[in-house]
């Protein structure tokens, strides 16, 4: 009997360090790997994760052909599920142009009408990001959209949209990456990032006040300022939530109270730290017009990211006040890990689609999806 209790201990902890070097979470929660590097592409990168009107679930990657970073043939990825994230169907294309750079999906649906809207970015394939940022490439870096009126099952030709959505003497430029929101006003608000001539990173919004139809640019946003996530409190306020490039090791904010069309100087939020990483950021219920008093929930919410110096432990944090206080927080997985993000499932439940990397092994990376009650944050 010692015996067999003294082997099944070892079990357990030979179990226990396999889940910990594949980054399994360090609640054990549940993962699926939606997109494996080596299976189909050989790397996947920059998750999105958005429910539609219809409630199918729908998982947006970067398929990178070669398998390198920013650089080379790039397309965007899709898996949807119509059961609430239990099964997932195949991988799908949603655009490839030739051998260019599609980065950056950052979907956003329109209540009203159903329609997908995915803003995503085109670079030359051959320029790495520095080269565009100085100026060396043969092209800067455009803004295009493609959109789904059939839950995502097929998508429209791409159309460049750069003509009002990027100034002429920007760069690089991304979308997101993550999801855009819609106000309460209706307008499409899409957070994004670009470099001027300078080579200085600077956030700003791209939005549309007719259901995608046309699209404009906001103001930009102070300087040293990436990529970004947005979300609207009760009052209209929209909080501009981003990642820095120098060296602040904390998330930046901005407010706007124009739907993005100005922002506010922007300040260090000392109750989120960063390595320099993307970021989720989720309002737990969008600020719809609807009559009477607001409900607790309606100030939830989610934010998401690794918090130390390097792109280890992603944690997630919870505010009950529109993202004023950040009080609680927990571990979701222990082991490397980079971007990230956030929805609200159909069945009230929070779904994560997330970056790891297997430890000890070439970098990667995998997007997985998790799903987990709401209390799961505050231990309860």
């Amino acid at each position: 009997m010692n015996f067999q209790v003294i082997t099944f201990g070892r079990l357990c902890l030979t179990v226990i360090g396999l889940l910990l070097a594949r980054g399994m979470p360090a609640a054990e929660l549940p993962t699926q790997p939606l997109f494996v590097s080596g299976e189909g592409y050989k790397r996947y990168r920059i998750p999105a994760l958005i429910v539609t009107a219809k409630g199918t679930v729908l998982a947006f990657a970067e398929g990178r052909v070669g398998g390198g970073g920013l650089v080379g043939d790039i397309d965007l990825v899709l898996r949807r599920s119509t059961d609430g994230g239990n099964t997932w169907l195949a991988e799908q294309k949603v655009a490839d142009l030739g051998e260019d750079t599609l980065g950056n999906p950052c979907p956003v649906v329109d209540r009203s009408t159903g329609t997908i809207w995915l803003p995503f970015t085109r670079s030359p394939g051959k320029s790495t990001e520095k080269q565009i940022v100085a100026g060396e490439s043969p092209a800067p870096t455009t803004v295009w959209l493609t959109h789904s009126t059939d839950d995502g099952l097929t998508w429209s030709a791409p159309r460049d949209l750069s003509a009002t959505g990027r100034r002429p003497d920007w760069r690089w430029y991304g979308t997101g990456p993550g999801i855009g929101i819609q106000l309460a006003t209706g307008r499409l608000l899409i957070p994004s990032y670009h470099t001027e001539p300078n080579e200085m990173y600077r956030s700003h919004a791209l939005y549309s006040d007719d259901h995608g139809a046309t699209w404009q640019l906001g103001a930009t946003v102070g300087e040293h300022t990436a990529e970004c996530q947005a979300a609207e409190r009760r009052d209209g306020t929209v909080v501009l939530n981003m990642r820095g490039t120098n060296k602040q090791f904390v998330r930046t904010l901005a407010e706007s109270k124009d739907g993005g069309r100005t922002w506010s100087a922007p300040w260090l939020e000392k109750q989120l730290p960063e390595p320099a990483c993307e970021a989720a950021l989720l309002a737990l219920r969008p600020p719809l017009i609807r009559p009477g008093p607001a409900a607790p929930e309606d100030s939830l919410w989610l934010f998401s990211n690794p918090p130390g110096a390097t792109r280890r432990a992603l944690t997630l944090r919870l505010s009950r006040d529109e993202g004023r206080t950040w009080p609680a927080s927990r571990v979701f997985d222990p082991g490397a890990a980079e971007y990230s993000c956030l929805t609200r499932l159909p069945n009230g439940e929070i779904g994560l689609l997330y970056e790891l990397s297997r430890a000890g092994q070439p970098y990667r990376p995998e997007l997985h999806f998790a799903k987990f009650p709401l209390g799961w944050v505050e231990g309860k």
